[in-house]
């Protein structure tokens, strides 16, 4: 029968223990941000009230009609071209839908009356799409048919 023995000297053993904990804070860090970035993409832009929405849309420069249209929509589980057009528009904004995919958010539907350059002001509107009182994204658009148009939010 044969024995094998292993002889550290103190140094050595220090060195091991650097080495392994260098790695366990690479996993710890790598972990970290992939968890992160798997997370939804929240905005910080609480719209639970009327009032909210419309002092967003205030904010954003816009003037529109009191009058609100609200309707429910299901994003879907898979993105179209058309989608996918849309949701580079919500990124440039600082949205994104993707996170969203499959849930059902509410869309808030406000009349632009002050967006200039544009004949008929009665076909542009706003759109706010809502996730649990949660603004995750929007577009002003023209329903025109000659003409139409779709932009972020932001005034221009």
């Amino acid at each position: 029968m044969k024995m094998l023995t292993l002889r550290l000297k103190p140094k050595t053993i220090f060195g091991l223990i650097l080495v392994l904990t260098g790695v366990l804070v690479i996993v710890i860090t790598f972990a970290a941000n992939h968890i992160k970035s798997s997370e939804k993409v929240m905005s910080t832009v609480t719209l639970e009230t009327n009032s909210q929405r419309e002092e967003y849309l205030t904010s954003m420069g816009w003037e529109f009609n009191t009058d609100c249209t609200e309707k429910q929509v299901k994003i879907p589980a898979e993105f179209n071209d058309v989608y996918t057009r849309y949701n580079e528009i919500q990124k440039a904004q600082g949205f994104d839908l993707e996170p969203y995919k499959g849930q059902e958010v509410t869309v808030y539907t406000y009349n632009i009356t002050n967006f200039s350059g544009y004949e008929n002001r009665d076909c542009i509107f706003a759109n706010l799409l809502v996730c649990e009182n949660v603004l995750i994204g929007g577009d002003i658009c023209s329903t025109s048919a000659s003409d139409g148009f779709m932009q972020g939010l932001q005034k221009r």
